[in-house]
């Protein structure tokens, strides 16, 4: 794709995030001047102070930033890895979907919130806990897009495969797991700021760095904190929009042949 139309499909992307911006700095200045709203900055900080306070201390705020990154990379990869080998076995016998689909149904409705300081007590370390969270977050996503993509082989190519005597593995391989690939993305870019959000949960639970920890102090300081809760805040909604983006990178490289990275009549 050329410049011409990159910028022609980033133009909807940047104009949506300049009105934002132009939207929170005269909401920012209304709150303050006009309504006179106590503590107006701590409810919704100038811009302009944000960005002040993240050139002083972005050092602290990309360190702690990339300690909650690594768990969260390491506890996606484990969730990952265990969805789709559970979804590999789901899917080739209805006994074993039978059995463990309700389990994987009752584990979500566990109250993360709840879970979190649960698994943080036994383990008694943040870095294992951010690990077990981010994993737990990531694998039902991606064993229910993984099972659904894993079914939506064709039977006749699937019994064009068996009457040639294929392997098990082979079909999988073969058919199966590429014809998957769509719907694993698909639950690879739900599952990705998910596991950010539990490397977070994690720290607010009395862990001893990352940017959730971060987060919570500046909480507790009150208004004279209040631009660096906001950073907190926002740098960790970035954490989990940049795992999106990756993902979505990596899915546009391994299945360039979906119909929506096709490149279209105009772009050369």
């Amino acid at each position: 794709m050329n410049l011409q139309g990159l910028l022609k499909r980033s133009a909807p992307t940047l104009v949506w995030l300049i009105g934002l911006l132009i939207i929170w700095q005269i909401s920012s200045w209304f709150l303050l001047n006009v309504l006179q709203v106590p503590l107006a900055q701590s409810k919704l900080p100038y811009i302009h102070e944000l960005v002040f306070t993240f050139t002083e201390y972005s050092g602290t705020l990309l360190y702690q930033a990339s300690i909650t990154m690594k768990s969260a990379i390491i506890g996606f990869a484990v969730g990952t890895f265990v969805g789709i080998l559970l979804a590999i076995f789901m899917s080739s016998s209805k006994w074993i979907e039978q059995l463990a689909f309700p389990y994987l149904v009752a584990s979500q409705m566990i109250p993360i919130l709840g879970l979190a300081p649960i698994v943080y007590g036994i383990v008694r370390d943040d870095g294992v806990s951010r690990i077990i969270i981010a994993a737990f977050m990531t694998f039902f996503p991606v064993v229910l897009n993984t099972l659904r993509g894993l079914r939506s082989a064709e039977p006749s190519a699937v019994e064009l495969m068996h009457s040639y005597a294929a392997k098990p593995w082979a079909v999988y391989w073969k058919l199966r797991f590429p014809q998957s690939l769509p719907s694993l993305f698909t639950g690879l870019k739900i599952a990705a700021p998910l596991s950010v959000t539990g490397a977070i949960l994690v720290e607010l639970m009395g862990a001893t760095e990352g940017i959730g920890v971060i987060m919570l102090r500046n909480l507790y300081y009150g208004s004279s904190h209040a631009y660096m809760f906001w950073l907190t805040v926002i740098v960790g909604a970035l954490l989990g929009f940049l795992s999106y983006l990756v993902i979505s990178l990596v899915e546009r490289l391994v299945t360039p042949w979906q119909p929506e990275f096709r490149k279209s009549g105009g772009d050369e």
